[in-house]
């Protein structure tokens, strides 16, 4: 498949001052989609691989509580910053609410299917509550680079086929919505990052992002790796088997970490912004895969469940 991304120059001194460089026609809003009855029809649901599935795993462990963190952040700042990017921040809200909502009940299914979640949460818990001690202008900038990782990694598996190839089809829609709504509000942390420091020096807030960029990076990679050689260890796979087995998935085939490693790698370029690589094309690819299962439903309202179980007494609420 050939890159069908184009340059939307976005200027990153100018949007510090402006308050936003995503582009004027993208409408961020949640969609709202509900896939908590798409049942996990095999153990190891990505196409029988052992290692996609504990990756994929591992990762949905992350987001209920990492996505209402980063929400959590950004609502902080959305009374100060410009119009535009304020409509931006609670597009974004909306749609991690609903994402944390949809992994929840992912995550329910992988411990009703007998995988012992606990360790991984207890490690996300720490990080979290580490990060939740720093100054609020350093809680940003951390979201501004997990966004950045979840959003390169979400591009990537919209644009390479062999990800979710043979996977379970309903887990496939879910995770192909997921990832085309973080590319779509790829740019709302960082736009509120440059807003937030439009005092600092170019200087100072490239190494500030640059720093934290590293430092969040490899505690990322370290620790989603530990969590998926628990889930290995869980299904028996252990020792060579399971480094080897996961090495060759994360670099030779299908290679999401080899994959995204230049994507990483712009963030720490004078000049960057995630929209200067404008990548709406995968938006509709993805909404291509899983649009058609849904189109036939009733489509609820713009309004989301608490994060949280929605058996906990079915009430609904604005998150924007």
């Amino acid at each position: 498949m050939g890159d069908k991304s184009t340059y939307h120059n976005a200027n990153s001194e100018e949007q510090a001052v402006t308050g936003s460089a995503t582009p004027a026609d993208l409408n961020i809003q949640s969609r709202n989609r509900h896939f908590s009855s798409a049942a996990i029809e095999r153990r190891q649901w990505v196409g029988g691989d052992p290692y996609a599935t504990a990756f994929f795993n591992a990762l949905s462990l992350t987001f209920p509580k990492g996505e209402t963190f980063f929400m959590r952040v950004l609502k902080q700042y959305r009374d100060e910053v410009p119009e535009k990017l304020r409509r931006e921040i609670s597009g974004f809200v909306q749609q991690e609410a609903v994402h944390s909502r949809e992994h929840l009940f992912f995550n329910k299914q992988l411990t009703e299917s007998g995988f012992d979640l606990s360790r991984l949460e207890k490690t996300l818990d720490t990080v979290l509550d580490h990060i939740g001690t720093m100054p609020l202008i350093k809680q940003l900038v951390a979201t501004t680079c997990l966004e950045h990782l979840t959003a390169i990694l979400a591009a990537e598996l919209i644009a390479n086929p062999n990800h979710f190839k043979d996977a379970d089809a309903e887990q496939r829609k879910m995770w192909l919505w997921h990832a085309s709504e973080e590319v779509e509000h790829k740019g709302v942390a960082y736009d509120t990052w440059l807003y937030a420091t439009r005092d600092w020096s170019r200087a100072k807030r490239w190494l500030v992002k640059s720093l934290f960029m590293v430092r969040i990076s490899l505690g990322f990679a370290k620790n989603r790796s530990k969590g998926v050689f628990d889930l290995l260890r869980q299904d028996g796979i252990t020792g060579p088997r399971a480094w080897f087995g996961f090495l060759h998935y994360a670099l030779v085939r299908p290679a999401p970490f080899r994959n995204t490693l230049w994507p990483w790698m712009q963030f720490l370029l004078p000049g960057f912004h995630p929209w200067n690589k404008d990548d709406r094309h995968l938006i509709q690819l993805a909404e291509s895969e899983y649009e058609a299962a849904i189109m036939d439903k009733p489509q609820a309202p713009e309004i989301v469940a608490p994060v949280g179980d929605r058996r906990r007494g079915n009430r609904l609420r604005k998150v924007a």
